[in-house]
């Protein structure tokens, strides 16, 4: 069977994430949406997605297609329905499409004319930009039953203070020696060539990917996860950070989400929590206006290639688009527009030959091109987020 994972009604909610990647390319757990569906399923998927991201992510047509909103995660009971489908079946819940079987073309989908199943178990879905580390706990959970069930972990060196030894997995090649990891609370997942540097006190659910880095002394609450490669210091609470981004520092992340290619300079901080305890507002690109979040903490969204100098101090739900470069002393507000070059005195645009000189060396770095399609990707999110920009 062919599976097609599309972005569905609620990508505009996950932006500046999405302007980037398609809904499953999206880090919530140990794993992308995609990687967790393609390992329940035993096969590749590809996307339906905005036309200016379908050259790096194309979608492939066979004669007969599942599609599968990519806002919902796999469970048992949803994954056997799905690999059940008869043709014109779709699966719903509530008003959600979750999943239908066509041998049409999409442009040709009439929903009149299929067989409703009513989908009537939990599953989690994220719809929102703070969904990603709100529900960032329970997804850790399942993708740690899923990958490592019926699997031996290394061994955890002797050298560390662990509790619930049982909730710990450790991949080949993982570095970690003198740490105190506390597994009670929620499993700890270290990936393949991943490494916890000495002193660091980590307090779970964390998900540390494959070739991730926690640096010496550190402070982790979880749920958090450190996407692939990246590296992270000083104090982190429930924050997911999605894949090649730096945090190497002191300073506090707290409830928040970081792209790929992201770095805060030493000693930036954000606030997760208002001084009136009030709820949250967050910039929202669908309405193009601040909405609310019914959360009393969140933090700092922050959209790939976007970059923070030393001593950055960010609000409470702080919405940072794609390619920004902040600096300097005071607070930024609360929406910051990608492509933006500046500070709490105020923005230029950040034109994209200079953007991508730097997100040029940056990937090198890690031997990873720059590519014309991907300049051609961010050449797009720049034309279409010019509206925000004030210069």
């Amino acid at each position: 069977m062919n599976y097609i994972l599309f972005d569905g009604p609620f990508r505009n909610n996950l932006l500046p994430f999405t302007y980037t990647r398609p809904v499953a390319d999206i880090r919530v757990g140990i794993l992308t949406i995609r990687e967790k569906w393609e390992f329940v399923l035993k096969t590749t998927t590809t996307t339906v997605t905005e036309d200016y991201l379908s050259v790096k992510y194309p979608m492939v047509e066979m004669e007969e297609n599942v599609m599968i909103n990519a806002s919902f995660f796999p469970s048992l009971e949803l994954t056997e329905i799905i690999q059940n489908l008869k043709e014109n079946q779709a699966i719903f819940k509530g008003d959600d499409i979750i999943a239908f079987f066509t041998k049409e073309s999409q442009d040709d989908i009439d929903f009149d004319t299929f067989e409703i199943i009513e989908f009537n178990h939990d599953s989690l879905k994220i719809e929102n930009t703070w969904d990603i580390f709100s529900k960032n706990g329970q997804a850790i959970q399942e993708d740690f039953n899923l990958i490592t069930k019926d699997r031996e972990s290394q061994p955890i060196p002797s050298s560390n203070n662990i509790i619930a030894a049982e909730n710990i997995f450790i991949e080949e090649g993982a570095k970690l020696e003198f740490t105190t990891l506390n597994a009670s609370n929620g499993p700890i997942y270290i990936g393949k060539n991943a490494e916890i540097m000495e002193g660091s006190i980590i307090r779970g659910a964390l998900a540390l990917c494959e070739g991730a880095t926690i640096k010496m002394g550190a402070k982790i609450y979880g749920p958090t996860t450190v996407g692939p490669h990246s590296k992270v210091g000083g104090e982190v609470n429930n924050s997911v950070v999605f894949g090649y981004s730096n945090k190497g520092h002191d300073g506090f992340l707290g409830n928040s989400v970081l792209g790929e290619w992201c770095n805060l300079g030493a000693d930036s901080n954000n606030s997760n929590l208002k001084n009136n305890y009030a709820e949250v507002r967050l910039w929202d690109y669908q309405t193009e206006g601040f909405a609310k979040t019914g959360l009393q903490f969140c933090g700092l969204m922050m959209g790939d290639h976007s970059k923070c100098g030393i001593n950055t101090m960010f609000n409470t739900g702080t919405v940072v688009g794609v390619s920004a470069n902040i600096f300097g002393s005071g607070f930024p507000r609360n929406f910051v527009p990608s492509f933006s070059w500046g500070g709490s005195s105020g923005f230029t645009t950040y034109l994209t030959k200079k953007a991508f000189e730097v997100s040029k060396v940056v990937m090198s770095r890690r031997k990873i091109e720059f590519s014309k399609q991907y300049e051609d990707i961010l050449e797009h999110v720049f034309e279409e987020t010019k509206k925000y920009r004030r210069n």
